[in-house]
């Protein structure tokens, strides 16, 4: 029996190809790439600036909502630049280590956001159901403490999966079909046995994904109790109105971000460009989608960005 020696051929540098079988159209599809990264950055920049300098929206939503602003930023330069560079330069080189810490952080980014949201959820409940102790429940030293959970939570749960593509063998071939590195895409390039590596990120998903989304739902079935019990229909119109900015960014969020990790996982009759389509959407479209929602929807950002982009003279 011939043993192979792996280790000989095993890859420390890899090659993002971008989007397979349409490397042609590169340039154009860089040009969305480019305007939902520019949009991200400035409508979240302007949300965390308003929020942190503005007095009067130094309250409990606003604040979760500039953490979630922030990971929306983190994440977006974590994936499009790299994306770019591929579109415009055909610059996807890139180093094992750098692909992990691509991984590290674009996954903790996701779980952190999905926790931000389940907050965000718990804030809306408390607001609603307990209006009287809202200030003194969620006081400024529990948000800190939850915010250090959340990031708590999202890196023990992704270090893990350094470990498990650290171990393996890279004896296939250098090239990542995609614009950014994902662990799965990466195990596939080994000679290893990655059934691990597969089961690992689908238990990830159900025991933090499908937990806060489970709880999120809860909280709504809760709040919308507490908000159809309100005597004055103007009470209530203004409740519904608080809530639906959140609720659409919870939509898209977690369609687009669950459907592409279940794709990656389990859907290798789907191609791999539509694969990488979907698993850029939901790195594209609601850290671009999330400011101009709270931004229009929310009356007090909405104010307050009214009054520091056309001053009032005196």
């Amino acid at each position: 029996m011939t043993t192979l020696n792996h280790t000989a051929v095993s890859h420390t540098v890899f090659r993002l190809l971008g989007i397979p079988g349409l490397q042609d159209m590169h340039i154009w599809i860089s040009i969305p790439f480019f305007i939902s990264y520019v949009i991200s950055v400035l409508g979240n920049s302007l949300i965390i600036f308003v929020i942190v300098t503005r007095r009067s929206l130094q309250e409990p939503m606003y604040l979760f909502l500039c953490m979630l602003s922030g990971a929306d930023v983190i994440l977006s330069t974590c994936i499009v630049p790299q994306a770019l560079a591929i579109f415009w330069f055909n610059d996807g080189e890139i180093s094992l280590n750098r692909c992990l810490t691509q991984i590290v952080f674009v996954s903790a980014m996701f779980i952190s956001e999905s926790g931000i949201l389940l907050v965000m959820a718990f804030d809306r409940y408390i607001a609603i159901c307990y209006p009287l102790r809202y200030t003194t429940i969620l006081t400024n030293s529990l948000i800190g403490k939850i915010g250090a959970i959340i990031f708590l939570r999202s890196h023990c749960t992704v270090l893990p999966v350094i470990y498990l593509v650290k171990r393996l063998t890279f004896c296939k071939n250098n090239i990542i079909p995609n614009t950014t590195c994902k662990d799965i895409t990466l195990a596939r390039l080994s000679c290893n046995d990655i059934r691990i590596n597969i089961w690992y990120g689908f238990i990830v998903l159900i025991i933090t994904l499908f937990f806060d989304i489970v709880l999120i739902f809860l909280s709504y079935i809760f709040i919308l109790c507490a908000i159809f019990r309100m005597p004055s229909r103007e009470a209530r119109a203004k409740a519904l109105s608080t809530c639906a900015s959140h609720v659409c960014v919870i939509f898209l969020f977690y369609g687009p971000g669950i459907f592409s990790i279940l794709t990656q996982r389990f859907g290798q009759h789907i191609s791999l460009s539509i694969q990488v389509v979907l698993g850029n959407t939901y790195i594209l479209i609601p850290p671009m989608l999330n400011p101009i929602i709270y931004g229009i929807k929310t009356k007090q950002i909405r104010e307050q960005l009214v009054h520091m982009l056309i001053p009032k003279h005196k």
